[in-house]
């Protein structure tokens, strides 16, 4: 059984993560797009830290709270939450090695867990129908999922 520690990110932390993204995930599965060849290169590794630093931790008005996901020591992946007026939104990506070894369903958990302590009425998250990965955990902590087309909507009501 494995456990994971949620860490929110600082730059320390960020570094790490830049190498665990690198590692083990497609660049498409952990940040927007940048123009250019597939993979990661300087220009992809450089618009990481951007994203990351203009959204969580280099901006006095942060977007979201970004965690890095560690198993024994070793970042495995990103968790984040954003809240979305009445709603706060949940995120994750986890490197490939890892993925259907309970991780995702442990980070769901306690992101769920934060998400009751901000007051929000729903925690919500999106991903693809073909990302089964991110869907079971999703379903494993109550959400109820929609699917439209490719698009699936994940939602669990907090307050009653």
């Amino acid at each position: 059984m494995i456990s994971v520690r949620l860490i929110e990110l600082d730059e320390a932390q960020l570094a790490r993560l830049l190498e665990a993204a690198v590692a083990d995930a497609d660049p498409l599965e952990v940040m927007p797009p940048v123009d250019g060849p597939d993979g990661w290169n300087d220009r992809r590794r450089q618009a990481f830290l951007e994203f990351h630093r203009g959204r969580s931790i280099g901006t006095d008005h942060p977007v979201e709270t970004t965690y890095v996901i560690e198993v024994d020591d070793q970042v495995i992946g990103a968790a984040r939450l954003e809240s979305t007026g009445d709603d706060v939104e949940a995120g994750v990506w986890i490197g490939r090695s890892w993925r259907g070894r309970g991780a995702g369903r442990l980070v769901a958990a306690e992101l769920l867990a934060m998400a009751r302590k901000t007051g929000a009425a729903r925690f919500i998250a999106s991903t693809t129908a073909g990302n089964s990965a991110a869907r079971k955990p999703l379903g494993g902590i109550g959400a109820g999922l929609t699917t439209d087309g490719d698009d699936v909507e994940a939602a669990l009501e907090l307050k009653a």
